[in-house]
C-alpha cells in the first residue's frame, strides 16, 4: 500500500463494500467537510499559515492529480477550493477558538463513525482485507483519498446501488 501512486478504481470498489448507500455517502461527505473545515481551522491557528495551508493544498493536489481520473479531481478540487473560500468567510465574520475546531473535528469523525450503525449494509470484504489491512497507512490513505471516492459515487456513479453482480462493472463506467 503506498498513499503517493494508488489504483484509484480498485480504492473506490473496496470503498463500495462497505459504503454502497447513497445516504450514508451523504453523510460521510457532510462528516469529511467538517474535518476538513475544523483542519483549516487548526491549520490556519498556526505561525505562517498561509504558507503551510498552500504547501499542503499544493502537494494534495499533486498526489490526487497522479492517482485520480481528471473529473474527480476537478470536483475534488473545487470543492476543497469552494470549502477553503466559506472558511475564510467564516473566519472574517467569527473568532473561534482552536480548541473548538478539535471538537469539531473530533465530532465529524464520530458522526462519520456512527452512521454505519444507521446504514449497516456492507459486501464481502475478503478481497481487499489482505491488502488494506487496518492501521496507520490505511488511515493516511483515507485521508487522502476519502474525499475524492466520496465525489465519484456522489456526482458521478451513486445513481444506482452496488449488488453483488455489479461490483465487476465499477470502475468500467468512465
Amino acid at each position: 500500500m503506498n498513499v503517493f501512486r494508488v489504483d484509484f478504481d480498485e480504492l473506490y470498489r473496496r470503498h463500495l463494500r462497505r459504503h454502497s448507500q447513497f445516504g450514508l455517502n451523504v453523510l460521510h461527505f457532510i462528516a469529511v467537510l467538517g474535518v476538513y473545515f475544523a483542519l483549516y481551522g487548526i491549520a490556519f491557528a498556526l505561525p505562517g499559515a498561509n504558507w503551510i495551508v498552500g504547501g499542503l493544498l499544493g502537494a494534495y493536489c499533486l498526489v490526487l492529480a497522479a492517482n485520480v481520473p481528471i473529473r474527480v479531481f476537478l470536483v475534488n478540487s473545487a470543492v476543497v477550493g469552494g470549502l477553503l473560500a466559506g472558511f475564510l468567510q467564516v473566519r472574517e465574520l467569527w473568532t473561534i477558538p482552536v480548541w473548538a475546531f478539535v471538537v469539531i473535528m473530533l465530532a465529524s469523525h464520530r458522526f462519520q463513525l456512527f452512521q454505519h450503525k444507521v446504514y449497516n449494509r456492507e459486501l464481502d470484504m475478503t478481497e481487499f482485507n489482505s491488502k488494506y489491512r487496518k492501521g496507520p497507512t490505511l488511515f493516511v490513505l483515507l485521508a487522502i483519498y476519502e474525499l475524492p471516492i466520496l465525489l465519484n459515487y456522489l456526482v458521478f456513479d451513486g445513481a444506482r446501488p452496488l449488488v453483488e453482480s455489479d461490483e465487476l462493472n465499477v470502475g468500467q463506467q468512465q
